[in-house]
Protein backbone atom coordinates (compact mmCIF):
# COMPACT_ATOMS: atom_id res chain seq x y z
CA UNK A 1 0.00 0.00 0.00
CA UNK A 2 2.92 2.32 0.75
CA UNK A 3 4.12 2.49 -2.87
CA UNK A 4 0.66 3.39 -4.14
CA UNK A 5 0.14 6.07 -1.47
CA UNK A 6 3.60 7.58 -2.16
CA UNK A 7 2.70 7.62 -5.87
CA UNK A 8 -0.64 9.30 -5.14
CA UNK A 9 1.01 11.91 -2.92
CA UNK A 10 3.63 12.64 -5.60
CA UNK A 11 0.93 12.85 -8.30
CA UNK A 12 -1.13 15.24 -6.18
CA UNK A 13 1.75 17.49 -5.12
CA UNK A 14 3.11 17.87 -8.65
CA UNK A 15 -0.33 18.68 -10.07
CA UNK A 16 -1.40 20.96 -7.22
CA UNK A 17 1.86 22.95 -7.10
CA UNK A 18 0.97 25.41 -9.91
CA UNK A 19 -2.23 26.38 -8.09
CA UNK A 20 -0.94 26.30 -4.52
CA UNK A 21 2.53 27.74 -5.03
CA UNK A 22 2.89 29.80 -8.18
CA UNK A 23 6.02 31.37 -6.65
CA UNK A 24 7.76 27.99 -6.47
CA UNK A 25 6.58 27.18 -9.97
CA UNK A 26 8.00 30.48 -11.26
CA UNK A 27 11.33 29.84 -9.48
CA UNK A 28 11.56 26.40 -11.05
CA UNK A 29 10.81 27.79 -14.51
CA UNK A 30 13.42 30.52 -13.98
CA UNK A 31 16.01 27.96 -12.91
CA UNK A 32 15.19 25.14 -15.31
CA UNK A 33 13.68 27.06 -18.21
CA UNK A 34 10.21 26.29 -19.60
CA UNK A 35 11.42 23.10 -21.33
CA UNK A 36 13.33 21.91 -18.26
CA UNK A 37 10.31 22.58 -16.04
CA UNK A 38 8.00 20.63 -18.36
CA UNK A 39 10.51 17.78 -18.54
CA UNK A 40 10.84 17.65 -14.73
CA UNK A 41 7.03 17.81 -14.37
CA UNK A 42 6.63 14.95 -16.88
CA UNK A 43 9.29 12.78 -15.23
CA UNK A 44 7.69 13.25 -11.81
CA UNK A 45 4.23 12.40 -13.17
CA UNK A 46 5.56 9.27 -14.90
CA UNK A 47 7.35 8.28 -11.67
CA UNK A 48 4.12 8.78 -9.71
CA UNK A 49 2.19 6.63 -12.20
CA UNK A 50 4.82 3.89 -11.97
CA UNK A 51 4.61 3.96 -8.16
CA UNK A 52 0.80 3.86 -8.29
CA UNK A 53 0.72 0.91 -10.70
CA UNK A 54 3.47 -1.04 -8.90
CA UNK A 55 1.85 -0.29 -5.56
CA UNK A 56 -1.58 -1.33 -6.86
CA UNK A 57 -0.23 -4.62 -8.17
CA UNK A 58 1.60 -5.37 -4.89
CA UNK A 59 -1.50 -5.02 -2.69
CA UNK A 60 -3.54 -8.12 -1.89
CA UNK A 61 -7.13 -6.96 -2.39
CA UNK A 62 -9.48 -7.32 0.57
CA UNK A 63 -13.18 -6.87 -0.20
CA UNK A 64 -14.82 -4.11 1.81
CA UNK A 65 -18.19 -4.02 0.05
CA UNK A 66 -20.05 -5.42 -2.95
CA UNK A 67 -22.55 -3.71 -5.20
CA UNK A 68 -25.51 -5.26 -7.04
CA UNK A 69 -24.93 -6.45 -10.61
CA UNK A 70 -27.23 -3.73 -12.02
CA UNK A 71 -24.75 -1.12 -10.76
CA UNK A 72 -22.18 -2.49 -13.25
CA UNK A 73 -24.30 -1.22 -16.16
CA UNK A 74 -24.49 2.26 -14.63
CA UNK A 75 -20.75 2.23 -13.88
CA UNK A 76 -19.78 1.23 -17.42
CA UNK A 77 -22.01 4.01 -18.80
CA UNK A 78 -20.28 6.45 -16.43
CA UNK A 79 -16.87 5.30 -17.67
CA UNK A 80 -17.88 5.90 -21.29
CA UNK A 81 -19.08 9.40 -20.30
CA UNK A 82 -15.78 9.95 -18.49
CA UNK A 83 -13.85 9.17 -21.68
CA UNK A 84 -15.89 11.72 -23.64
CA UNK A 85 -15.07 14.24 -20.90
CA UNK A 86 -11.35 13.28 -20.98
CA UNK A 87 -11.30 13.80 -24.73
CA UNK A 88 -13.22 17.07 -24.59
CA UNK A 89 -10.11 18.91 -23.44
CA UNK A 90 -8.36 18.02 -26.73
CA UNK A 91 -10.96 18.97 -29.32
CA UNK A 92 -13.68 21.55 -29.86
CA UNK A 93 -16.91 20.40 -28.26
CA UNK A 94 -20.17 21.71 -26.88
CA UNK A 95 -19.33 19.99 -23.59
CA UNK A 96 -17.15 23.02 -22.82
CA UNK A 97 -20.30 25.17 -22.86
CA UNK A 98 -21.51 23.35 -19.73
CA UNK A 99 -18.41 22.00 -18.00
CA UNK A 100 -15.45 24.29 -17.34
CA UNK A 101 -12.94 21.52 -16.57
CA UNK A 102 -14.08 18.50 -18.59
CA UNK A 103 -10.94 16.41 -18.09
CA UNK A 104 -10.97 16.76 -14.29
CA UNK A 105 -14.74 16.25 -14.23
CA UNK A 106 -14.05 13.08 -16.21
CA UNK A 107 -11.67 11.94 -13.47
CA UNK A 108 -14.43 12.45 -10.87
CA UNK A 109 -16.93 10.47 -12.99
CA UNK A 110 -14.32 7.76 -13.76
CA UNK A 111 -13.30 7.38 -10.11
CA UNK A 112 -16.95 7.26 -8.99
CA UNK A 113 -17.67 4.52 -11.54
CA UNK A 114 -14.67 2.53 -10.35
CA UNK A 115 -15.82 2.86 -6.74
CA UNK A 116 -19.18 1.45 -7.83
CA UNK A 117 -17.45 -1.47 -9.56
CA UNK A 118 -14.72 -2.27 -7.05
CA UNK A 119 -15.19 -2.56 -3.32
CA UNK A 120 -11.73 -3.75 -2.36
CA UNK A 121 -9.26 -1.86 -0.16
CA UNK A 122 -6.85 -0.83 -2.93
CA UNK A 123 -9.66 0.39 -5.18
CA UNK A 124 -11.25 2.43 -2.41
CA UNK A 125 -7.90 4.10 -1.66
CA UNK A 126 -6.98 4.76 -5.30
CA UNK A 127 -10.28 5.93 -6.70
CA UNK A 128 -11.35 7.92 -3.63
CA UNK A 129 -7.99 9.72 -3.62
CA UNK A 130 -8.10 10.53 -7.33
CA UNK A 131 -11.72 11.70 -7.16
CA UNK A 132 -11.00 13.99 -4.21
CA UNK A 133 -7.80 15.23 -5.90
CA UNK A 134 -9.74 16.09 -9.07
CA UNK A 135 -12.42 18.00 -7.12
CA UNK A 136 -9.75 19.97 -5.27
CA UNK A 137 -7.92 20.64 -8.54
CA UNK A 138 -11.15 21.94 -10.15
CA UNK A 139 -11.72 24.36 -7.28
CA UNK A 140 -8.12 25.62 -7.32
CA UNK A 141 -7.96 26.02 -11.09
CA UNK A 142 -11.29 27.87 -11.14
CA UNK A 143 -10.03 30.22 -8.42
CA UNK A 144 -6.71 30.79 -10.21
CA UNK A 145 -8.26 31.25 -13.67
CA UNK A 146 -10.92 33.76 -12.72
CA UNK A 147 -13.96 34.34 -14.91
CA UNK A 148 -15.01 31.46 -17.17
CA UNK A 149 -14.90 32.48 -20.81
CA UNK A 150 -16.71 29.86 -22.84
CA UNK A 151 -15.42 28.86 -26.25
CA UNK A 152 -17.54 28.96 -29.39
CA UNK A 153 -19.53 25.88 -30.36
CA UNK A 154 -17.81 23.79 -33.03
CA UNK A 155 -19.34 22.34 -36.16
CA UNK A 156 -21.16 19.06 -35.75
CA UNK A 157 -18.49 17.37 -37.90
CA UNK A 158 -15.72 18.42 -35.50
CA UNK A 159 -17.87 17.38 -32.56
CA UNK A 160 -18.49 13.95 -34.11
CA UNK A 161 -14.80 13.46 -34.96
CA UNK A 162 -13.82 14.21 -31.36
CA UNK A 163 -16.47 11.82 -30.04
CA UNK A 164 -15.24 9.04 -32.35
CA UNK A 165 -11.64 9.58 -31.22
CA UNK A 166 -12.74 9.42 -27.56
CA UNK A 167 -14.61 6.20 -28.27
CA UNK A 168 -11.55 4.67 -29.96
CA UNK A 169 -9.36 5.63 -26.99
CA UNK A 170 -11.96 4.03 -24.69
CA UNK A 171 -11.83 0.75 -26.66
CA UNK A 172 -8.00 0.74 -26.61
CA UNK A 173 -7.95 1.33 -22.84
CA UNK A 174 -10.50 -1.45 -22.30
CA UNK A 175 -8.22 -3.75 -24.30
CA UNK A 176 -5.09 -2.63 -22.37
CA UNK A 177 -6.76 -2.63 -18.94
CA UNK A 178 -5.58 -6.15 -17.95
CA UNK A 179 -2.00 -5.20 -18.76
CA UNK A 180 -2.11 -1.84 -16.97
CA UNK A 181 -4.15 -2.73 -13.88
CA UNK A 182 -3.71 -6.48 -13.88
CA UNK A 183 -7.50 -6.78 -13.83
CA UNK A 184 -9.63 -7.98 -16.74
CA UNK A 185 -12.88 -6.10 -17.19
CA UNK A 186 -14.69 -8.60 -19.38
Amino acid sequence: MTLMIVGLILWSLVHLMPSLSSGLRNKLIAGLGQTGYRLAFSVLILASLALIVLGWRSIVPVDLYATPEIVRIVAVLLIVIAFFLFGAVNYPTRIKQFIRNPQLTGVVVWSTAHLLLNGDNRSVWLFSWLGIWALLEIMLINRRSGEWIKSASPSWAKEALGAVISLIVFVVIVWLHPYIAGVSIY
